[in-house]
């Protein structure tokens, strides 16, 4: 090593420079700063101990230095000095702390959470970041698909999962890696989505969790810039960040977005009593919201909550977003409980969150898409009202009352006809503008699809926790039988139920998100908390049978359905409604709300059926769907049509979605118990 230079407080992290490395951390309460320069990430004991003066090495907030003799592939660490207050946390210059903005992370060989803890040193065991380059993303070679809300479909996945399972058609050695998701692009296409939204794919801690288990999912932040090592292939740091933007060019070059679920609300540091890994060690009253007595606050549920509203925060989160979206060529966020970045000091509520603000302002985030979760476990919930224009979110009600329709509850006819419209009675009169509203059926958190129809309680002693984990409140039924059931009949109704439920996603306003593995019927044995399932329950569905394969082939034309007409079925223009056939009203389309008998809605609390249509001013109904969630057959009349109808949709019919619909005449349909009609206009075709 050479000589040591004054450096430059900016960029953070570190950073390549034409003799060497510039070191960057922000950290205003330190007193003293020594940065550790290690062989390599396995290595006990530094190489190098470099002091940084805080007479000369400090601007500000910001420590920095620059190294000569050192380059790309330099592995590094902190260790900071600062008061100690007896009784609250302070500083512990015995453990060595990574760099919040290392963009890569080494030192898995011998990394023990456990050292972390307490006051002994955890020099031997501690992980390391690592010099990478920061390249932008090549957006000339593969450019943003750039999809409009509006065709928009978005299919979840968990990137170590999806290419795991029996008969995987994924390499060996690629299953389970950002690689290995590149090799089924083509199944992905097949399907129709347009975005593919990765469960967390940032660094994460798998140890965060009870022993005998791990943290499978990844809502254990342990980074915010440096990509997961867990699903890289080979064990190079330097080839992580190449890997992610070849599965990212991929996406692009195949029409396909690329979504990442961020966990900007908490780190794997957990509660006071947590490992000092990070955060906590270089300033833990900067980074978390704690009480007066230095107690940690929590609305994560994962024992501490980021404190977003502070400068030094944003600026960090901000950071992480411009490496991922800019570097890595991601195009968008998922933020997991987004509206606790809206909390200010004490956990206050804001309507104007200094974050959001920020990531609005930015014009070099400008172009992505973003979704939140509209909710925290503190129970603070803002779905129409979220506090930031550009960031649609999760429309919970959505999945609970179109679940609660199908299964026949009392009091949900009206609310599923608030679904069907946009959710109008959640967006203040209106349906939700387009990218507001997210909908969705299923998510990681919670059932599969296949489960929800299949299981009445939730079957989560594989977790270990005595089945104490996971939601209570589902709204799943499992139609007669507890898990897998050779009975013809409950066979014949839960296929029904997973068709009507899909029908009802892909036809209502918003932006659909599928889950993986929903379109095969994955089944999770009934577990509805499989965080910790690095098995057959978080895998993929890859030996599917003639039931599967039959309502993937059902979902493929429901999305064509929703391509074709996307105009109808989620119009930039609200449609009107009308309690009559009237076509005087403004709007694109009018839906008319109709029961068994035209024109004639039931939403009285007992109802079980719905019917509506889409009528045109000059040529008369376009569409008309029916929905009988009534334990018998009945009778729903329908309008006539310009030109005779089309079935395009029945879902009490084995072939429910034929490639060739099929005319249909007569002043009334016959609808299965429990079963879903929607009938086109001849000349729409």
């Amino acid at each position: 090593m050479a000589s040591i230079h004054l450096g430059q407080p900016w960029p953070l992290g570190a950073q390549a420079t034409s003799r060497g490395v510039n070191f960057s951390l922000a950290a205003p309460s330190a007193s003293r700063i020594e940065l550790l320069l290690f062989r390599d990430g396995n290595a006990s004991e530094p190489e190098h101990t470099v002091e940084l003066s805080s007479q000369h090495h400090r601007s500000g907030d910001i420590w920095h230095v620059e190294v000569e003799g050192v380059g790309i592939g330099c592995c590094y660490a902190y260790r900071v000095f600062g008061p100690l207050q007896p009784g609250q946390h302070g500083y512990n210059p015995s453990k060595l702390l990574l760099d919040p903005c290392a963009r890569a992370i080494t030192g898995w060989d011998v990394y023990q959470r456990t050292d972390a803890l307490g006051g002994m040193p955890n020099t031997a065991k501690c992980l390391k970041g690592v010099v990478t380059e920061r390249d932008r993303f090549d957006f000339s070679a593969a450019p943003r698909p750039r999809h409009s809300w509006q065709r928009t479909l978005i299919y979840e996945l968990h990137v170590g999962g999806f290419s795991r399972g029996q008969g995987s058609p994924v390499s060996p050695e690629a299953q389970g890696t950002y690689l290995g998701l590149i090799e089924l692009i083509p199944y992905l296409k097949e399907l129709g989505i347009t975005t593919v939204e990765l469960l967390p794919v940032m660094a994460f801690d798998p140890h965060d969790a009870p022993e005998g288990r791990m943290n499978y999912w990844g809502y254990s932040p342990l980074s915010w810039l440096a990509p997961h090592h867990g699903y890289q292939q080979g064990d190079d740091p330097l080839q992580i960040r190449h890997q992610v933007r070849q599965l990212v060019t991929a996406c692009h070059q195949a029409g396909l977005e690329v979504l990442v679920d961020v966990v900007y609300n908490h780190t794997c540091e957990g509660n006071q009593a947590g490992p000092t890994l990070s955060w906590r060690g270089i300033d833990d009253r900067l980074y978390y919201h704690q009480n007066a007595k230095g107690d940690y606050l929590d609305v994560s549920g994962c024992g501490n909550s980021i404190a977003a509203n502070r400068p030094l925060v944003r600026r960090l989160i901000l950071e992480s977003m411009r490496c991922w979206a800019l570097e890595l060529g991601v195009d968008g966020f998922r933020f997991d409980l987004g509206i606790a970045l809206s909390r200010g000091e004490e956990l206050a509520p804001l309507d104007k969150p200094p974050l959001f603000e920020e990531i609005e302002a930015d014009p070099e985030l400008s172009d992505l898409k973003l979704v939140s979760e509209p909710w925290d476990c503190g129970g603070l919930y803002r779905l129409a009202d979220f506090p930031a224009k550009r960031i649609g979110s999760w429309n919970g009600r959505f999945r609970d009352d179109v679940r609660r329709f199908w299964k026949g509850d009392d009091k949900s006819c009206w609310a599923m006809g608030q679904r069907l419209s946009g959710s109008p009675d959640l967006f203040g009169g209106q349906p939700a503008a387009l990218g507001r509203s997210v909908t969705f059926l299923t998510a990681h958190d919670g059932y599969t699809l296949s489960d929800l129809v299949s299981y009445g309680g939730k079957h989560n002693l594989a977790n270990g926790e005595d089945n104490r984990d996971g939601d209570n409140h589902n709204n799943n039924w499992n139609h007669g039988a507890e898990g897998p059931c050779s009975d013809p009949a409950i066979q014949a109704l839960r296929n029904r139920q997973l068709r009507n439920l899909l029908a009802s996603l892909l036809l209502a306003p918003g932006v659909p998100m599928l889950l993986m593995g929903d379109e095969v019927r994955r089944s999770q044995g009934g577990n509805n908390n499989t965080w910790c399932q690095n098995n057959i329950l978080g895998w993929m569905h890859w030996a599917p049978d003639a039931d599967d394969l039959a309502l993937k082939q059902f979902l493929q034309r429901l999305v064509q359905i929703r391509h074709h007409w996307a105009d109808l079925f989620n119009p930039e223009v609200p449609h009107a409604e009308a309690k009559s056939p009237r076509f005087d009203q403004p709007g694109h389309l009018i839906r008319q709300w109709h029961g068994p008998k035209l024109g004639q809605p039931d939403w009285a609390s007992w109802s079980h059926t719905l019917a509506w249509s889409l009528n045109d001013r000059q040529r008369g109904p376009l569409v008309w769907c029916g929905m009988n969630a009534y334990s018998e057959d009945l009778r729903f009349e329908v309008p006539k049509a310009g030109r005779g109808w089309l079935q395009v949709v029945n879902t009490g019919e084995a072939d429910a979605a034929p490639a060739e619909p099929q005319p249909w005449s007569g002043p009334a349909q016959v609808l299965k118990s429990r079963s879903l009609v929607l009938l086109v206009e001849q000349s729409c075709f």
